[in-house]
């Protein structure tokens, strides 16, 4: 089990992580234990996709901000005004309370400094294992959230479809802290289940790609197998962790 042991050792023992502050963590992602270079020049040689154009539009950066503190992560439309993201994107470890919806912005087709639109969030929704006791539970299988948009923008941008079967083979789309400015895809990335809905793969990711999703070829064209949890950087790759849609509540309210 040495995954999770590197796992809880080197990243979500610290919350830093969680909130895309990339000071000297990113260390362990760019050296994969071995060379300094090898694991960052994965993440540069990432396809970089033209994000005013769909499906890839329907993508967009999870944003918060604050007097002391900046951050983002990536988030898919999957409806008009439902977005997926992890939920640990959502809570302010430094003061250990949930960040409120008013805070968050949802900027669709983000590209260089601009996104096609934007939206505020009314509301986001967790497990309820999760919201037990106002803290951030760790387990995996809880890192899910579901953003409930002021604006139905999914009607101008377009949404993705969510895949009826997990633990195909994709790709992930997402906003990395390398280049956190431009939408890029990974290689071809190979899932297989871990257990409680979850799946992993060694797949090119970091911090910022956390709630981006796990693109699958379907007969419809491209949909959402997962998204993005967590990362251990091991020297065979970026080992990372995806929860299957199946854990989201999408239910329409």
């Amino acid at each position: 089990m040495r995954w999770l042991a590197v796992l809880g050792a080197m990243l979500w023992a610290q919350g830093a992580w969680a909130q895309g502050q990339f000071t000297s963590v990113w260390e362990p992602v760019c050296t994969l234990g071995q060379d300094n270079a090898e694991g960052c020049d994965d993440i540069r040689a990432r396809e970089i996709l033209d994000a005013s154009i769909p499906p890839w539009r329907a993508i967009g950066r999870v944003n918060f901000a604050s007097r002391s503190q900046r951050s983002h992560c990536t988030g898919v439309l999957v409806s008009e005004r439902l977005v997926l993201t992890a939920a640990h994107c959502l809570y302010n470890s430094a003061h250990q309370r949930w960040i409120p919806p008013t805070s968050i912005r949802f900027a669709a087709g983000y590209q260089r400094g601009e996104a096609i639109t934007v939206s505020s969030v009314t509301n986001y929704r967790l497990d309820a294992e999760q919201r037990a006791g106002g803290r951030f539970n760790n387990r995996a299988e809880l890192d899910w959230a579901v953003l409930e948009l002021t604006d139905p923008i999914g009607e101008q941008v377009g949404f993705l479809p969510i895949a009826q079967s997990a633990g195909l083979d994709g790709t992930v789309a997402g906003y990395p802290g390398l280049r956190p400015h431009v939408l890029s895809q990974t290689s071809r990335c190979v899932p297989s289940p871990a257990g409680k809905g979850l799946l992993r793969a060694i797949c090119p990711v970091m911090m910022g790609d956390s709630g981006a999703p796990l693109l699958v070829q379907t007969d419809a064209g491209l949909a959402v197998g997962g998204i993005l949890s967590r990362i251990a950087p091991t020297p065979e790759g970026i080992d990372a962790l995806f929860l299957s849609t199946q854990k989201f509540d999408l239910s329409e309210r």
